[in-house]
C-alpha cells in the first residue's frame, strides 16, 4: 500500500496539472483581429496646365574692352606735359591729347625745311625764267629752241628738287604734331606708364588705353544651350548689315548688392573650343559708363559676371518645380484613390528651378512636387493641391475611426 501511494500520488498530480492546463488553454479568450492602419503620407502636388515656357539661358563671362591698345609715340622726346585725365581710370575724348613731348627740335626741322622749299621754288622759277629768255631768242630767229635750250632737264631737276623740298616739309609738319599724342577714340586709361620729365624713344610704351563706347563678354554655351539659342549667324555669301542676337540680362554682385545691366549678343565665334567643346558667343553692352540709375555702377573691365539669355519659347510644355523629377526622367502622379504612380516623362529643359515637360503628362493630372527618398507604387498620399488642404482620405483599417488625412 506505502509502495502504490510512493508512486501513484505523484502520477495522480502530474495528470491533474497537464488536465488543468489543457483546460486553460482550451478556454483562453480569442484575440479580436484587425487589420492594420494605414497612415497617409502628406505631399505638396500640382495641377498639370499646359502652358508656353520662354527659355532663359543661364551662363557667365568676364568683361573686357571693344578695343584695347598701347599708347606708343611716333616720335622721340621729353615729355613735358601729360593731360589731367591721363590717369588711371581717367577718361578722355577721341582727340584729346594725352601726352605732350618737347617740340623744340621739331620746330627747328620744320623752318628748316621751309627754307629748303623756299630755295628750290627760288631755282625753279629762274630756270623757267632762263628758259623764256632762250625761247623768245629763238623765235626772233624763227626757229624752234632745242630741248637743251629750253633748259628742260634743268627745269625737270629743279622741280623734282621743290616736290622733294615739299615732302620733307610735311613730314617735319607731321613729326611736330606728333609730339602732341592724342587719344585715337574716346576711352579710358587702363595704366600709366610713363610721366612728366622721361626721355622716350619710338616704340616706348606710354600706357595702356580702351574704348569705353561698348564693352563685350565672352560666353560659354554648351551644345544643349545652343538649341535654344537664336544666334546671329553670318555666312560668307550675306549681304547687309548682322541680324540682331537675343537680349541678355547682366547681373553681377558687387558688396551686398546685385547691379544689372542690359545688353544683346551680336555674334558667335567661328570655331567650338575642343576643350570644354562650348561655342563661345559675345555679348556686347552699349555705354557702359554713363550715368544711370542711382544704384547702378560701371560695368568694370574684368569683372566677372552672370548672364540670363533670352531663348525660345516653347508651346503647350509643363513646368514643374524642379524637385518633382526624379531619377530615370519620372514623376510621381496622385490618382483618384490618393496613391502614388510612377510616370516616365520626356523632358526638354531643365534650369536650376523648374524641369518642363513636353510629353507624358495631360492636362488635369496631379503631379507630386515633394522630394521623397522612397515612393513605391501604391503609396497612400494625403496631398496638398497648388496650396489647397487635402481632403480625407480613407486608408486600410478606418473602421475603427482613425482619420488618416489629419495624421502628420
Amino acid at each position: 500500500m506505502r509502495s502504490i501511494l510512493k508512486w501513484g500520488l505523484p502520477l495522480l498530480v502530474l495528470a491533474a496539472a497537464l488536465a488543468a492546463g489543457r483546460w486553460i488553454i482550451a478556454s483562453r479568450p480569442e484575440a479580436e483581429v484587425r487589420a492594420p492602419v494605414e497612415t497617409p503620407v502628406a505631399i505638396a502636388a500640382t495641377r498639370v496646365t499646359p502652358s508656353a515656357y520662354d527659355v532663359v539661358v543661364r551662363t557667365e563671362g568676364t568683361v573686357r574692352p571693344r578695343t584695347q591698345g598701347t599708347l606708343i609715340p611716333q616720335v622721340a622726346g621729353v615729355i613735358t606735359e601729360v593731360g589731367p585725365e591721363f590717369r588711371e581710370g581717367g577718361f578722355f575724348e577721341a582727340g584729346d591729347i594725352l601726352v605732350t613731348l618737347d617740340s623744340r627740335d621739331y620746330q627747328l626741322a620744320l623752318a628748316s625745311a621751309e627754307a629748303q622749299v623756299a630755295q628750290a621754288q627760288s631755282v625753279l622759277e629762274q630756270e623757267l625764267a632762263l628758259a623764256k629768255v632762250v625761247e623768245d631768242d629763238w623765235k626772233q630767229l624763227g626757229k624752234t629752241a632745242p630741248d637743251l635750250g629750253l633748259r628742260k632737264p634743268q627745269i625737270a631737276a629743279a622741280r623734282a628738287d621743290l616736290m622733294s623740298a615739299r615732302a620733307q616739309l610735311e613730314r617735319a609738319r607731321i613729326d611736330l604734331d606728333r609730339t602732341r599724342i592724342r587719344a585715337p577714340y574716346a576711352g579710358r586709361v587702363l595704366e600709366q606708364v610713363a610721366d612728366v620729365g622721361q626721355y622716350v624713344t619710338v616704340g616706348t610704351e606710354l600706357g595702356r588705353i580702351y574704348a569705353t563706347d561698348y564693352v563685350e563678354i565672352r560666353l560659354p554655351l554648351s551644345g544643349r544651350q545652343l538649341g535654344f539659342v537664336s544666334l546671329p549667324e553670318r555666312y560668307r555669301d550675306d549681304a547687309g548689315p548682322p541680324n540682331h542676337g537675343p537680349a541678355v540680362s547682366i547681373t553681377a554682385r558687387i558688396g551686398q548688392t546685385r547691379a544689372a545691366w542690359q545688353g544683346r549678343i551680336v555674334r558667335a565665334e567661328g570655331a567650338i573650343d575642343t576643350e570644354s567643346r562650348q561655342l563661345f558667343v559675345v555679348a556686347q553692352v552699349d555705354d557702359p559708363y554713363v550715368r544711370g540709375r542711382e544704384d547702378q555702377p560701371p560695368l568694370r573691365i574684368g569683372q566677372f559676371v552672370e548672364a540670363e539669355i533670352a531663348g525660345r519659347r516653347l508651346d503647350d510644355v509643363v513646368v514643374l518645380p524642379r524637385s518633382a523629377l526624379r531619377e530615370g526622367g519620372e514623376v510621381l502622379l496622385v490618382d483618384s484613390a490618393s496613391r502614388l504612380q510612377r510616370r516616365a516623362v520626356n523632358v526638354v529643359w531643365t534650369d536650376g528651378d523648374h524641369v518642363v515637360i513636353d510629353a507624358g503628362l495631360g492636362r488635369g493630372d496631379i503631379v507630386a512636387v515633394t522630394p521623397m527618398s522612397v515612393a513605391a507604387n501604391g503609396t497612400l498620399v494625403a496631398a496638398t493641391i497648388d496650396g489647397q488642404p487635402p481632403a480625407p482620405v480613407a486608408g486600410k483599417g478606418d473602421a475603427a475611426g482613425v482619420d488618416p488625412a489629419g495624421a502628420r
